[in-house]
């Protein structure tokens, strides 16, 4: 009976997601559709299926009876391909009616390694644009913007009494922990160098970050190292919340 929905709402393509609770098909199903003229494409990863929906023009359904001719997306042609330099099939579809509005980016490597990590690289930079997109401000990298901060907060700590001014000095010492870490783990002196960051700052060097090539202290605008202001601002605004959540836990109940 499902089968027949499909058929009567037009489709010739089916797409099925991955299931790891039950199976979302049988070889019983497949062959009816086969039948039928009408291709079954196995094993969609979650992840892809709004990718998909949005390529192919097409919306989701949870069963065959929602399957309605005004919920199907369109395509030219559906079919197999062995990948250039590989014995890899995929499947593609061409002449899509909305072109542009996604785009695919195929990443191949020797092994998992090298895949995984040219993974996480081009999620990187997506991050970046996307940052861009939202924000259109940059900020000098290397430690410098938390550097600068941690100067500025420190003397608006000195106009302040009691517990505020403790509190706003607290909050320029955490900020300066980025510098130091970064200086950390490029295998320089994080004491000398966040002195460093401290003195230039003070002379109006608004851009001294830490140079990790070389090693030293440099203005991070002459050397074109920028980050975006959405990411620094992000993640001290999301530090901040964090303590302020934890501060507000008065005790704690232990269970044995």
């Amino acid at each position: 009976s499902s089968a027949k929905f499909i058929k009567k709402s037009g489709a010739n393509v089916v797409l099925i997601q991955k299931s790891i609770l039950r199976d979302a098909y049988n070889e019983l199903s497949l062959h009816f559709l086969a039948k039928m003229g009408i291709l079954v494409v196995t094993d969609i990863e979650r992840s892809d299926v709004p990718f998909v929906c949005r390529t192919l023009g097409c919306t989701p359904i949870a069963h065959a009876d929602q399957c309605l001719p005004e919920k199907l997306g369109h395509a030219d042609h559906v079919g197999d391909v062995v990948m250039e330099g590989g014995s890899t099939k995929v499947v593609k579809f061409t002449g899509v009616a909305h072109e542009g509005k996604t785009m695919t980016v195929l990443l191949r490597g020797s092994n998992d390694l090298v895949l995984a990590e040219a993974s996480r690289s081009l999620h990187d930079a997506q991050c970046v644009v996307r940052s861009l997109v939202k924000r259109k401000a940059l900020i000098a990298g290397g430690g410098a913007a938390e550097a600068e901060a941690a100067l500025r907060l420190h003397k608006y700590a000195q106009t302040l009494h009691g517990k505020d001014a403790h509190c706003v000095q607290a909050f320029a010492e955490a900020l300066e922990v980025l510098p130091y870490t970064l200086a950390e783990n490029a295998g320089m002196k994080p004491i000398n160098v966040v002195t460093e960051l401290r003195k230039q700052h003070a002379s109006g060097v608004v851009g001294a970050g830490i140079n990790v090539k070389k090693c030293r202290v440099e203005d991070m605008y002459g050397m074109n190292v920028v980050q975006p202001l959405l990411v620094s601002a992000s993640a001290i605004q999301l530090a901040t919340e964090t303590v302020c959540m934890i501060l507000k836990i008065d005790d704690l109940v232990v269970v044995a």
